[in-house]
């Protein structure tokens, strides 16, 4: 394994409101990257029982889906709906489908994507900022 390969697909992002978590998502997504998001996400929930969430999708390579227990997908699928009030997701429409496995399909979540170029749309709907 190179250097490279070591690198985290998933990157918090700080954010001015601790409820709003905030996560760049970098090029090939596997399932451990899966799994880190949805323990950060866990994490979060813990602290703050109702959070918003922005993923930040850049050159996405793919994400290794089929790779996920059901058990996980299971689980991150319920703690979306019982904590995330609302996730934007930002980045070119590959990218952007490629997350629906994360939020699309979770109910009450109020999901909203966003292409690249709106980026600062994104921030305002969420009502968050950088930190």
């Amino acid at each position: 394994m190179n250097m490279l390969e070591s690198v985290p697909a998933v990157r918090r992002i700080d954010t001015a409101r601790r409820d709003l978590h905030a996560f760049d998502i970098v090029g090939h997504v596997s399932s451990a990257d899966i799994e880190n998001l949805f323990g950060l996400l866990e994490a979060a929930c813990a602290i703050d029982p109702r959070v918003d969430v922005l993923l930040r999708v850049v050159d996405n390579e793919g994400f290794d889906w089929r790779e996920v227990s059901p058990d996980t997908m299971r689980q991150g699928k319920t703690l979306a709906s019982e904590h995330v009030r609302r996730c934007a997701v930002v980045g070119e429409r590959a990218g952007l489908v490629a997350t629906h496995g994360i939020f699309l399909d979770t109910k009450p979540v109020e999901f909203r994507e966003f292409p690249s170029d709106d980026e600062g749309v994104a921030w305002d709907w969420i009502e968050g900022r950088l930190q």
